[in-house]
């Protein structure tokens, strides 16, 4: 299939191009961590996951790739495509979360994919079905309008050669998705989401999907330069540990990703690797009137227009 072959040779192209980046960054290294599943067992395929810990920049980030086949489609990937249970499939993509040390520089989360799932027919042939899914979105510990915007702005342009509808429509989708119903709050300040993506054909989907993982860089690294020397001291430090630890319950309660990755039979620390390295939780805290924690929640966390 020279779709798949073309989409693999793209995510690991951006997989290099990112961790070079942020390895210019930080000036530490990323591990590498290659694996592969044989033949035979539920899921077959390889992957290769970069990982970072204790940089000067990255308090830990992870940039993975993973190319997987199994037999049926988890029910995570056939929630809005019931004709398609139990059919054979293959899923690639490339996920990235980086945890920044400074409680000034907010953590970043991308995923682009795609999935195929391959139905037989009655004459006995077989349709493969192809769509793709991902985006970008931001979660900060201390707001700043201006990086809001960039950010936004970058993920609207992105999108522009593909319709005007694109943005407001991803926008809202993310705003919705990354939402942690159990607290009534979003996770960040959003970004663009998309799942199921099948609009167009395969190479719109794939065309689209590049556009938006080359813009992560773009996206980030003028926020991530703007705030790394930030003085900070414990005040800040402990704000972030404890909203790192809303990062954790949405990720364990309601993300697909994960949802799949575990269901799929895929490799748990892989998986995980989107945890943040250090977290506190304190029963029932709301922050003070008037402070700048306080203002995360008022002007940066409730669904609003950036661009």
């Amino acid at each position: 299939m020279n779709d798949a072959a073309d989409v693999r040779s793209y995510l690991l192209g951006l997989q290099s191009r990112i961790v070079a980046a942020l390895e210019a960054e930080d000036g530490g290294r990323f591990l590498s961590d290659a694996w592969q599943r044989e033949r035979g067992g539920p899921l077959e395929g390889d992957g290769l996951s970069r990982l970072i810990e204790g940089g000067a920049l990255l308090e830990r980030g992870g940039c993975s790739f993973s190319h997987v086949k199994g037999a049926a489609l988890p029910p995570s990937a056939t929630q809005h495509r019931p004709e398609l249970a139990g059919a054979p499939f293959e899923a690639m993509g490339v996920s990235l979360v980086f945890h920044p040390r400074s409680p000034y520089v907010p953590t970043v989360h991308m995923n682009v994919r795609m999935l195929a799932a391959h139905k037989s027919l009655p004459d006995g042939g077989v349709e493969t079905v192809s769509w793709f899914g991902g985006g970008m979105d931001l979660t900060p510990y201390y707001g700043f309008e201006e990086d809001a915007t960039h950010f936004h702005t970058t993920c609207k342009d992105a999108l522009a050669p593909f319709g005007a509808d694109k943005y407001p429509r991803f926008k809202q989708w993310c705003d919705e998705y990354f939402f942690l119903k159990h607290r009534n709050e979003p996770r960040g300040i959003g970004g663009i989401f998309y799942d199921d993506f099948a609009e167009g054909g395969f190479d719109a989907g794939f065309a689209m999907t590049r556009a938006i993982g080359d813009s992560l860089l773009a996206a980030y690294l003028p926020i991530l330069r703007r705030r790394r020397d930030t003085p900070y001291g414990e005040r800040e430090r402990e704000f972030q540990c404890y909203r790192r630890g809303r990062y954790v319950e949405f990720n364990l309660v309601w993300d697909r990703g994960t949802l799949f990755g575990l269901q799929s039979g895929g490799r748990t620390e892989a998986i995980l690797m989107s945890m943040p390295p250090v977290v506190s939780w304190r029963y029932d805290w709301k922050p003070e009137p008037g402070t700048p924690e306080a203002r995360l929640y008022s002007d940066f966390l409730r669904p609003r227009e950036w661009c």
